[in-house]
């Protein structure tokens, strides 16, 4: 957006206008359609992608001169401006000796006449002839490139010179010492530059190259021998040496002096004009800039304040440093997409991390944001992505989590041959998979016992379930998150109803409100995918669309005695199956439609460690019924909510998908 000082350069530039425009063209190479665009003498002509100066060998080449010019004039100083303007040109030749040793040379002219000389082959190169040499009509300077030496004046062959009304030079250098050589039919390079009444000679035989190596630099004021208003281009010679004068390509740009008069009638007309419209323009841009700071404010209120006031947030980063960490967010980088962010790989400082970027247009992407820097950054659990820091700069959100290089948990449990980022389509043994259903269970009972306040996932699902190098289970995403203190609430409720569906417990429909139980219901349901496997849509059944379709399928296996049946067939042969049947049984307790008979996730802990027997389930799915009745047995002081502490229908609201 502008600044006060890019406005007044904007200012200054358009009043510069009145006194200077600028002229530039550029031809990569010539073709026949670019002649119009060109003033061509009799003996010159455009062929094999060239300007051929003097003729090419398809006919007589001895004794000719020829000159090109670009066709509209250049206007390069006026009387009443005591201005003169400035140009860069750079063009490529090609000189080719025809005889031993070649003639005559090529030079690149300025003047206020496009005639060709008569009697200008030889030595005169096009410039002048006998008669005008060393006269002031009509004013000409070259920058000639001289392939045989005529005369002692004329000094050595393969030379640059810079010519005043003239063939004779008033300043010379040999080409020889650069490594230039004009007639050996490889292109030459060359950049001619005025500025400041210096006229610049840069040269090289590479044309890849950085134009750096200066071969003359004279001061010179052209306004005292040219004309006002000139022509740009080339001229050439042959004598009864010959060589072919070809230029291959050429390029200018330069300010033009405008001239005086009624011609500048329209620049005082529009000038006033342009300024009163860019002044527009430049307010309302302001204003706009103005209005999305607003915006952006009401967006994306006191997020700094609502950090910095949390005791335990991690670091924070310069957003500099995480653009650099991940090639400026580069697509190559990128690891996967959820509903708030994208997610990148990068390497900050010595290590490889996470970097989730918050889409800017969500306001759920805010909440996620902050609630993920206040609450996981001061968790602690080696079953926890553990976050290193956070960016919030120009509107980026930014949050950076230690690297887990084995990706999701989903992407392993898919039965289908599109395994989603597993190397090889690796399979998880059964070992693997129970050690990381014990770790996630670790995790939330630290989350719901463990910490100084109650904290609610709120969104577990296999894809939150990151593994490490040595597939240890670690949870993730935390953007749903929410705390809730352990004596004065027991849950937290919200207009809209967070979480995925397919893990989401059928009270949460209702209520509005997440609970130990609901999360206890999502790691349910985790359980079932990890031993069961993980099938694309609802290819478990048909039915029972209200609820997660692998909870119903597990329930009607068990119901009819043959719950090994829904073993992931890819681990059926290395199973321990009374351990197995423990999980799943385990996994459908979790997953009990009345929340007051689930078990609480240190109950979970201790059957999976056989410290205690598996609750017991029945064998046909219980109905749902709100308000849920309170449970028939007494757990311990980490057990479920009490009757107490039931809420009445709260109706349902707006499902937070993910």
């Amino acid at each position: 957006m502008f600044h006060r000082s890019q406005l007044l350069a904007v200012i200054f530039s358009v009043i510069a206008l009145v006194h200077a425009s600028c002229l530039s063209f550029k031809f990569p190479n010539f073709q026949p359609s670019d002649e119009p665009s060109l003033i061509l003498s009799k003996n010159s002509k455009l062929y094999l992608e060239a300007i051929q100066v003097t003729p090419d060998i398809r006919g007589e080449i001895a004794d000719y001169s020829g000159r090109a010019f670009y066709g509209k004039p250049y206007r390069l100083w006026t009387k009443s401006q005591n201005r003169t303007a400035e140009f860069n040109t750079t063009f490529v030749l090609n000189i080719k000796n025809e005889t031993s040793p070649g003639g005559e040379g090529l030079a690149f002219i300025l003047t206020g006449d496009t005639t060709l000389p008569e009697n200008s082959a030889g030595e005169w190169l096009g410039i002048v002839n006998a008669t005008t040499n060393g006269t002031s009509h009509p004013g000409i300077l070259a920058v000639e490139f001289d392939t045989r030496q005529n005369s002692d004046e004329d000094g050595p062959n393969n030379h640059l010179g810079i010519n005043i009304n003239s063939i004779n030079s008033m300043m010379r250098v040999s080409l020889q010492d650069f490594g230039i050589t004009l007639s050996s039919g490889i292109d030459v390079m060359i950049r001619v530059q005025y500025a400041e009444d210096v006229i610049s000679v840069f040269g090289s035989m590479n044309r890849s190259a950085d134009m750096k190596t200066l071969l003359i630099s004279p001061p010179l004021n052209l306004s005292s021998y040219l004309p006002e208003e000139i022509f740009l281009g080339f001229s050439a010679s042959t004598s009864n040496y010959t060589e072919l004068n070809c230029v291959r390509a050429w390029e200018f740009y330069g300010t033009q002096i405008a001239g005086d008069g009624p011609k500048l009638l329209w620049v005082w007309i529009t000038v006033p004009a342009t300024l009163v419209i860019l002044g527009g323009v430049i307010f309302f841009l302001l204003w706009q800039r103005k209005r999305r700071m607003e915006m952006s404010e009401e967006a994306y209120p006191r997020i700094e304040d609502q950090i910095q006031h949390s005791s335990m947030a991690p670091k924070k980063f310069r957003l500099g440093e995480i653009r650099k960490a991940t090639g400026r967010f580069s697509p190559q980088n990128k690891l996967g997409e959820g509903g708030f962010g994208t997610v990148y790989k990068g390497f900050l400082r010595g290590k490889e991390v996470a970097v989730k970027r918050v889409s800017k247009d969500s306001r759920q992407g805010k909440q996620e944001f902050v609630a993920e820097v206040t609450i996981i950054g001061s968790l602690h659990h080696r079953n926890l992505v553990k976050l290193m820091g956070w960016c919030y700069e120009s509107r980026e959100l930014v949050l950076v989590y230690e690297f887990m290089p084995n990706g999701g948990l989903d992407n392993y449990l898919y039965d289908d041959d599109e395994k989603l980022g597993c190397e090889d389509g690796l399979i998880l043994s059964w070992k693997t998979r129970h050690s990381a259903i014990y770790g996630v269970a670790q995790a939330l009972d630290y989350l719901h016992n463990g910490c100084e306040k109650k904290v609610l996932h709120r969104d577990i699902k296999a894809s939150n379930i990151l593994l490490d190098s040595d597939f240890t289970a670690k949870l993730g995403d935390f953007g749903l998150a929410r705390t809730i203190q352990k004596r004065d609430e027991t849950h937290h409720s919200t207009k809209a109803i967070a979480g995925t569906p397919g893990y989401m417990a059928p009270e949460t429909f209702l209520t509005g409100r997440a609970t130990v139980e609901t999360d206890v219901y999502a790691f349910g349901v985790v359980m079932l995918q990890v031993v069961c496997g993980m099938r694309r849509g609802n290819q478990y059944s048909q039915a029972d669309e209200y609820n997660n379709n692998i909870v119903h399928w597990v329930w009607e296996l068990y119901g009819k005695g043959k719950l090994l049946a829904a073993v992931d067939s890819r681990i059926v042969t290395e199973i321990e199956e009374e351990r197995v049947e423990v999980v799943l049984v385990l996994g459908l307790a979790c997953c009990h439609p009345n929340p007051h008979h689930r078990p609480s996730m240190r109950s979970v802990m201790q059957v999976l460690t056989g410290e205690v027997a598996p609750p017991e389930v029945p064998k046909e799915r219980p109905a749902f019924v709100w308000p849920a009745l309170p449970p028939s047995f007494t757990h311990g002081a980490d057990s479920s909510l009490t009757a107490s502490q039931l809420v009445p229908f709260l109706g349902v609201g707006e499902v937070t998908g993910r």
